[in-house]
């Protein structure tokens, strides 16, 4: 793979940073508000009788990325004729009004004889962070024991081009722990000039089976993140994973199956008033949006107005895990 891009110039110093903090600037806007989310729709023709989950919506919304495990993904290595491996996949659409096409798999550069899945883009749309099972034999970080989650990076020169993916390096060992890392989110705080990895893991340290943390970019290379920190406000005793952020940082949501939901795992929500503030307490989507089955691996549109996810809970046609949609309104004015 190319080596990785130097990041654009413009990085602000700590120091320049509290000095933006004490003066208020640079002026954050009012946050976009919005309607309650709609009652979750299945996305239909997309989902498969296999397991279909961890969406990932495309900046301009027309290509819908996802795990599946449905004909046409990879054997196993050595080959199982009950199974087959989670590869990610691709529904495309030419507009936003248009139907979703049939999915297909991206290819054997991303995809192998392991699980590939859950993946995040860079806003520019040129890489791409994913999750694999490949062992430490390939340079994955995990020892072994069904804890091999790695995170992978790839580049792609031409961003509309969801089959020219080049071949994949391990974000690291720093990033990565000996356990499993999974969920990844990339977010660019233009206001600050920082890009910041939000992921969950199992590794030691957090408070629960899955904690959320947090890396940020650091040096002159493309997705060089640095030693992660876990993000206390959004953690519990409980599994709490697969972050994904609103695209000016001020709101996440996530899965959770911590005291206080619906179903095994719900869809839960956080807020902040700009992105140096804290997280507020996580609140339950609801039951417009979670069920009492599990409802897990969220994706936000650019706008903000659509959030699809998995869910255990049956569709048409019926999967394992199917993909589904909510949507939101856009409110003008001030409250």
């Amino acid at each position: 793979m190319q080596t990785r891009f130097r990041k654009a110039l413009g990085v602000v110093s700590m120091t320049g940073l509290l000095m933006l903090a004490w003066t208020g600037l640079p002026t954050a806007e009012d946050p976009p508000r919005f309607s309650g989310w709609s009652p979750a729709l299945s996305l239909g023709p997309v989902n498969s009788t296999s397991y279909d989950a961890c969406p990932t919506i495309s900046k301009d919304g027309l290509a819908l990325y996802f795990r599946s495990d449905r004909p046409g993904s990879t054997p196993y290595d050595p080959p199982n004729e009950m199974y087959r491996s989670l590869d990610i996949w691709v529904a495309q659409r030419d507009s936003a009004e248009d139907p979703w096409g049939e999915p297909v798999n991206i290819g054997p550069t991303i995809n192998g004889p392991y699980d590939e899945f859950c993946t995040a883009f860079s806003p520019d749309g040129h890489w791409m962070i994913f999750v694999s099972y490949r062992p430490p034999s390939a340079g994955n970080c995990g020892t072994g024991a069904g804890w091999n989650q790695d995170l992978w990076i790839s580049h792609r020169k031409n961003k509309r081009d969801d089959f020219g993916w080049e071949d994949p390096e391990n974000l690291g060992c720093v990033v990565n722990s000996p356990q499993a890392e999974n969920g990844p989110a990339w977010f660019e705080d233009d206001a600050y000039g920082r890009t910041w990895l939000y992921y969950s893991s199992n590794r030691p340290g957090g408070p629960g089976l899955l904690d959320i943390y947090v890396s940020e970019e650091i040096g002159d290379e493309k997705g060089n993140f640095g030693p992660p920190r876990l993000v206390t406000e959004l953690n519990t005793a409980a599994s709490d994973y697969q972050p994904v952020l609103r695209k000016d940082g001020r709101e996440m949501f996530f899965a959770s199956n911590r005291p206080g939901g619906a179903g095994s795992v719900d869809l839960w929500t956080s807020i902040r008033e700009s992105t140096l503030d804290p997280w507020s307490t996580p609140v339950n989507l609801g039951p417009l949006v979670n069920s009492t089955a599990s409802d897990f691996h969220p994706t936000l549109s650019f706008d903000g107005a659509t959030l699809y996810f998995a869910t255990e809970r049956g569709g048409a046609p019926v999967g394992r895990s199917d993909l589904w949609m909510t949507t939101r309104s856009r409110v003008r004015g001030r409250p």
